[in-house]
């Protein structure tokens, strides 16, 4: 199913080569839209790059974690494996998002929490309809972008029409968008169809004005949310390893409120981070911040377990 890293680095996981008994896994899918004039394979190094970035803290998941106020994994039954990354190919994009399909899918079969570092935002198509026939799902998106394009240069599969095509399925009930700024992917219509579709969409300057309260209100307690990060839509200043670093974005505490927030709410049902460019990380804060936001994830997940 996937190429298993080479060295394990990645807090609170282990290395195997099947997702069995465990209660997340991670997995990257190093897949970009194969536009024509458009470098596809910037995001490829992205789950290693988090891996990597990560090593100092993969040893000290016992210590105190402040964000916490606790150990960041509490339950010693909690098990978390990391696959690796898919063997995906630059050019096949239909075959690329079947893979994520059938890895997202095998992972729920096992009953675990899948975890997916991308990619480019296209890999999130694939990763949300995997959830169908499932229980329906509430969708949180946190981007600069709203991602409502029908097609981009003849392509309805790439990105920029993720949260489109989400809106086409059946088991996406709910829609809660968060941190669109700037000059963004899509255009007034695109933002009409979202409207009229019933999308909750909350600027970044919003949540910057008025915080979260409004945001988390859409969370239906009980329900199942299935969390997409694009990471422009953090601030610039700290996430300047995307495709379109954008001034006015969230904070990482903005992101770690939101996901303690969705987790005190609902279930996590799974959770997808993507438009990570290493090759503009250059002294490898942006993918420790990243990956700092994914732990935030397992531990609410490990917390969210059955005792």
């Amino acid at each position: 199913m996937a190429k298993a890293a080479k060295t394990l680095v990645f807090p609170g996981t282990s290395q195997a080569k099947t997702a069995k008994g465990a209660n997340a896994v991670v997995f990257a899918a190093p897949h970009g839209t194969p536009y024509k004039g458009i470098d596809n394979k910037a995001q490829a190094g992205s789950g290693d790059a988090f891996r990597a970035a990560l090593v100092i803290e993969a040893g000290l998941t016992s210590h105190w974690d402040f964000d916490f106020e606790g150990p960041l994994l509490p339950n010693p039954n909690f098990t978390a494996v990391d696959l690796g990354n898919l063997e995906t190919k630059p050019l096949e994009g239909k075959a690329n998002r079947g893979k994520i399909l059938e890895a997202t899918r095998k992972i729920m079969d096992g009953g675990a929490v899948p975890i997916m570092f991308g990619g480019d935002d296209s890999v999130q198509i694939p990763f949300i309809e995997a959830f169908g026939g499932g229980p329906p799902v509430i969708l949180l998106q946190i981007d600069a972008h709203i991602d409502w394009c029908d097609e981009r240069f003849g392509e309805k599969f790439g990105y920029s029409s993720t949260m489109r095509r989400a809106s086409e399925m059946t088991h996406v009930w709910r829609m809660v968008q968060v941190g669109a700024r700037g000059m963004g992917s899509g255009t007034e219509a695109d933002l009409q169809a979202a409207r009229e579709w019933g999308a909750h969409i909350f600027t970044a300057r919003h949540v910057l004005g008025h915080g979260l309260n409004e945001v988390l209100q859409q969370i239906e307690r009980g329900s199942h949310c299935l969390i997409c990060l694009d990471l422009d839509g953090l601030d610039s200043s700290i996430m300047p390893a995307v495709g379109y670093p954008t001034p006015g974005g969230l904070s990482f505490n903005h992101i770690a409120d939101l996901i303690a927030g969705v987790a005190a709410r609902a279930r996590i049902a799974g959770f997808s981070m993507v438009e990570f460019e290493p090759k503009k990380d250059l002294n490898g804060t942006a993918a420790f911040t990243a990956g700092r936001i994914a732990t935030h994830v397992l531990g609410h997940v490990c917390r969210q377990m059955k005792a």
